[in-house]
């Protein structure tokens, strides 16, 4: 049974809103340890905690009231002057965000969450006392001022949703409070939290939240005081396993109420032009087909055509959300790195209000960690290093977004010590993943895309952080599964810069339709940068390969049929020049339809290797949608091929 029975929708409400708060405290806690005396930016992070308490305290969650009310109890000193932050005592604060993470799992799987370690508790209240690692204030501490327990639950404190008003709307009953906390707690009236700006009207599609698992955790100094490891940073950034199952229930989404009513309005206008055609075709039906009659029809399709198209896109814009979301997750993570590898890191994050479809913002998450990781530790360098190469001691990574016409560009950028494309080489030979010739062969722009082979690594000793070679491989992998396409630019000694461009939104993808063996087949249209004719006496054979040269440059030309495992029937008439990464090629096609904006549908319980889905053309016939990122790889797996080329023979009625 429950730990929360009758509560399930409070208890939904408070994780939504309580995860919220939780990062935002994380992002302001790295925020102040650049600026540890910002009063105000304190009491931001005083009244994100205390609100995430009064709810843990109308859920009876007496373990994560414990935990928050020492905390809190730490910023009401920091806030009156009696501790000053430090770098250890921000490290016992983390690690108690941590764990607070980590009950937020337990509780999204409707558990009651155990107490925390003994070992962090007895660390919070040393660094109450002024010691294991907290330096004490130079002027002398005020008397304690002893405060009751946590707020009655008709209290209502700071920003945040009024828990005992909605518990009773929900059950009829206001809950009774949590148990008092061992701790003594500041008097809150001796600091009232200023009123927070009233958020944008946002209306929420009910689900189960979730509480995003922490990155990997940094190794903590041992207290000088207690002997006593910090260890609670390792506790506070594991992946809590609930955390990790939930992270693919998560069907929660925040809705600007505007955008709502602009689909309600379009949906109205809609069915008032349905009507209209309803009655037109009753009287074309009745054999009124006078000249009026018909222009009357042909007014009332475009117009339905302009409303759909309208309806289409504020539909698409209700799935967008702000990639701040994505990008509040990394300060912290950046900072904890940095400390584990003895580097000063500061992270800048430019463009979160740039708005990306939500199921990419998920799917986006594990590439960037890996991105935002691999610059703390390959691409910075040590302090010392630093300062050998006349550089400041701190290191900028910087994160940023910009909309892009209809892509969005996401951009990390460092200024460590760039990449050395024969080092990259050498390495990539030394592991057997390229032979020497090809080595040779290949430019400093692709050397750099070594780095996205599996198993690649410039780490000689494998560690906690890196060394294993899979890290830029799932980059690349997640990328190229949402149509995106990441590029790598650095100059040895001033930095390294990862560019990844992506489609604004999966559900709806431009494509270019083109035909070979009478069968219509769909190429993504951000791969596509030309079409040419393609003549026969131009094509030749560089090393076994048919090439062309297009402007001075020297193509491979590939055809789409034999890509798909088939015999050509006709001799290709033109080629579609495309972009896949670095490299550009002739894809040779007997024709092309035209460019088309199509839904793609997922094929049920089949996904053979280079076919992304199937969609509907204007007459109706089936198209499928190549993902040719894949379908390239799988030309030189004959297996593969064949799977492919029977599932397609299959559905275009060849077999």
């Amino acid at each position: 049974m429950s730990d929360f029975a009758g509560m399930e929708d409070l208890l939904q409400d408070f994780l939504t809103e309580a995860s919220e708060l939780l990062s935002d405290v994380d992002n302001k806690l790295v925020e102040l340890e650049k600026r540890p005396d910002d009063k105000n930016l304190l009491n931001v992070i005083f009244r994100g905690f205390h609100t995430i308490k009064g709810g843990a305290g109308f859920l009876n969650v007496d373990a994560l009231v414990n935990l928050c009310h020492r905390t809190e109890n730490l910023f009401d000193k920091l806030r009156n002057g009696e501790l000053t932050l430090n770098p250890e005592l921000l490290d016992a604060i983390l690690a108690a965000t941590g764990v607070v993470k980590e009950m937020f799992g337990s509780m999204a799987q409707a558990r009651t969450p155990a107490p925390a370690d003994a070992a962090l508790l007895f660390q919070l209240d040393e660094a109450l006392e002024g010691r294991s690692g907290a330096s004490a204030a130079p002027a002398p501490a005020p008397a304690p001022v002893h405060a009751p327990a946590p707020p009655p639950a008709a209290a209502h404190h700071g920003d945040g949703p009024d828990w005992a008003a909605l518990h009773q709307a929900i059950t009829g009953s206001a809950p009774k409070a949590a148990s008092p906390s061992p701790v003594a707690a500041p008097a809150m009236a001796a600091a009232p939290p200023a009123p927070a700006p009233a958020p944008a009207p946002a209306a929420t599609l009910p689900a189960a939240p979730v509480a995003a698992p922490a990155p990997p955790p940094p190794a903590a100094p041992a207290s000088p005081t207690t002997g006593l490891k910090a260890a609670a940073p390792a506790m506070a950034n594991k992946p809590p396993p609930a955390a990790q199952q939930l992270a693919t229930q998560e069907t929660t989404i925040r809705i600007d109420t505007n955008r709502l009513d602009q689909v309600l309005n379009l949906s109205g206008e809609i069915g008032l032009t349905k009507n209209r055609l309803t009655t037109l075709r009753t009287d074309i039906l009745n054999g009124k087909t006078d000249s009026g009659t018909l222009k009357a029809l042909d007014e009332a399709i475009g117009q339905l055509d302009l409303l759909v198209s309208d309806l289409q896109n504020a539909v698409m814009k209700t799935r967008m959300q702000p990639i701040g979301r994505l990008f509040q997750k990394y300060p912290r993570l950046a900072r904890d790195l940095a400390r584990q590898l003895g580097k000063d890191v500061e992270l800048v994050i430019s463009g979160e209000e740039t708005e990306l479809d939500k199921t990419m913002l998920e799917d986006l998450n594990d590439p960037l960690v890996h991105l935002v990781r691999n610059a703390v530790d390959h691409g910075v360098e040590t302090i010392e290093e630093r300062i050998a190469a006349g550089k400041p001691t701190k290191s900028i990574v910087q994160l940023s977004a910009t909309q892009v016409g209809d892509h969005i560009l996401i951009e990390i950028v460092d200024d460590g010590k760039g990449m050395r494309p024969d080092m990259l080489r050498r390495k990539a030979v030394e592991k057997g993943l390229i032979d020497l010739e090809t080595a040779n062969s290949m430019d400093d722009k692709q050397a750099l895309q070594l780095v996205f082979l599996p198993g690649f690594s410039t780490k000689d000793q494998i560690s906690s952080v890196s060394g294993r070679g899979v890290g830029m491989d799932v980059v690349k992998t997640n990328i190229q599964k949402l149509n995106g396409r990441i590029d790598i630019h650095s100059v040895i000694g001033e930095g390294s810069r990862f560019a990844i461009s992506l489609p604004l939104t999966l559900a709806i993808l431009p494509v270019l339709v083109v035909r070979v063996c009478n069968q219509p087949f769909g190429v993504p249209l951000a791969m596509v940068r030309e079409i040419i004719p393609l003549r026969s006496e131009q094509v030749q054979e560089v090393s076994g390969r048919a090439t062309i040269v297009v402007r001075d440059e020297i193509l491979s030309v590939r055809s789409l049929a034999r890509l798909l495992g088939w015999e050509e029937t006709q001799t290709p008439q033109f080629g579609v020049l495309m972009q896949s990464g670095e490299n550009s090629f002739i894809l040779a096609i007997d024709s092309f339809i035209g460019r088309d904006d199509v839904v793609i549908k997922p094929l049920a319980n089949i996904r053979p290797r280079g076919v992304a889905g199937a969609t509907l053309s204007g007459d109706g016939s089936v198209v499928l949608v190549l993902d040719m990122e894949d379908l390239l790889e799988d030309s030189h797996s004959d297996q593969s091929a064949i799977k492919t080329t029977q599932f397609l023979e299959m559905l275009t009625h060849k077999a």
